[in-house]
């Protein structure tokens, strides 16, 4: 079972993205042998509020459970927020997102401290993106910086029942986070791998020997990314049969219970 915690549908605010509908991303996760993905709402990080954009994302991609799940946006800063995710739990989604620097948040400040701690009475992990798009492409309003090293490290360690999902992560960020965590404080995250190198810097390698296979697990960032380069990845590894399937779901079933 191949789950892909990283991918989108809707629109992009930036550009016109192809393979931005359900039906592309079924197509593309067909090729690839991806069984499941949780999927966010790509507009929904710039929306003031997104609880448009959650319903939305429910109606385009209700009908394709439980290959597809949709994984709402919840924006602490908002009044009711906690209703929100009640509501995200209620209905079974596997995890909520949120931006905290596209929404004008202190990535570690109270309303995100709160978010994360109620996601974890919950038991619901946080999906934290870092970047969409490589700074050098981005658009010249796109002016949300990455998420500090820092802030992951203050939300790690609020609690030992918080689940953080960390997504569109580099090498670099991953060890200024995590060697800065104790073991216990290293738990409550999962680094989904789609911005990690692979061959010939082999920095994918080289944390799954150092940080451990066990804080990783697949993503893709499509559709925007190619999918091809994470499923690549995998394969360039020549890992064993145990490895993969610890990367492409066994961690994140067994790091969720």
């Amino acid at each position: 079972m191949i789950v892909d915690v990283s991918t989108f549908v809707g629109p992009y605010p930036f550009r016109d993205l192809p393979g931005r509908s359900p039906d592309d991303l079924l197509r593309q996760m067909d090729r690839l042998h991806i069984d499941q993905a949780w999927v966010g709402h790509l507009g929904a990080p710039w929306h003031r509020d997104p609880r448009a954009a959650n319903l939305a994302l429910e109606r385009l991609v209700a009908p394709h459970a439980p290959r597809l799940s949709a994984v709402p946006t919840v924006h602490p800063g908002l009044p009711g927020w906690e209703g929100d995710l009640a509501a995200a739990v209620a209905a079974g989604a596997p995890a909520v997102r949120t931006y905290p620097c596209q929404q004008g948040l202190d990535p570690a400040g109270p309303e995100m401290q709160a978010l994360v701690l109620a996601a974890a009475e919950h038991r619901v992990p946080v999906v934290l993106t870092c970047r969409f798009e490589d700074g050098r492409q981005a658009h010249p309003l796109d002016v949300a910086p990455l998420l500090p090293a820092a802030a992951l490290r203050h939300l790690a360690r609020l609690s030992p029942e918080a689940r953080l999902v960390i997504t569109h992560g580099d090498r670099f960020l991953v060890e200024e986070v995590h060697f800065g965590l104790t073991s216990a404080e290293a738990a409550t995250l999962l680094w989904e791998f789609s911005w990690i190198w692979g061959p010939p810097e082999d920095h994918l390698a080289l944390l799954l020997e150092t940080v451990g296979d066990r804080r990783f697990t697949f993503g893709t960032g499509m559709p925007l990314r190619i999918g091809d380069g994470a499923v690549a990845k995998l394969d360039l590894l020549e890992a064993p049969d145990d490895r993969v399937r610890r990367l492409t779901g066994a961690n994140l079933a067994e790091w969720g219970k």
